[in-house]
């Protein structure tokens, strides 16, 4: 066994630790935060395996926007943020329903993928995606930054009250 597979075991049982923390936790904040943490496990893995991009990506727009956005969002609309008792729902549907499509997922990359090996060399690198991103997909791009400054302006719309 390797150091890189130690490193991606470990940041696989962080990732997986902190998802299952996301889930089980009664406060909507502390699982944002929880959810900040599963992204940062999934772009260490990345790094591990040689994808700095992919990396990068999770932490600038997942765990630097998505997760801001969540928890900004929360705290602008002034819900309650404690743990409801008329919020709770049965546990055991939710489980099931989830390691089934866990299963289902597994399933179909494994049919699709297999068990073959990728040759890192002979992949697009980081300047192909860059180039690739903001040469032929610069419009949807920008369509989906100004659709997300709007859901922005949106919930603060939403959360001031008028007097």
């Amino acid at each position: 066994m390797t150091v890189a597979d130690v490193l991606l075991i470990a940041f696989g049982l962080l990732a997986l630790g902190a998802a299952l923390a996301v889930v089980t936790t009664e406060r909507i904040v502390r699982a944002g935060l929880w959810l900040a943490v599963a992204f940062a496990g999934i772009a260490g893995a990345a790094l591990v395996l040689a994808a700095e991009f992919l990396a990068w990506v999770l932490v600038l727009v997942y765990v630097g926007a998505i997760v801001v956005l969540l928890l900004f969002a929360t705290m602008l609309t002034k819900a309650p943020t404690d743990p409801s008792a008329d919020l709770d729902r049965p546990r055991l549907p939710g489980a099931v329903i989830a390691g089934g499509v866990g299963l289902g997922l597994a399933a179909v990359v494994t049919a699709a993928f297999g068990w073959t090996r990728v040759d890192p060399e002979g992949g697009a690198g980081a300047a192909a995606v860059g180039e690739a991103v903001f040469a032929e997909w610069v419009l949807p791009f920008e369509v989906l930054s100004l659709l997300l400054l709007a859901a922005l302006v949106g919930a603060v719309a939403v959360s001031t009250r008028r007097t």
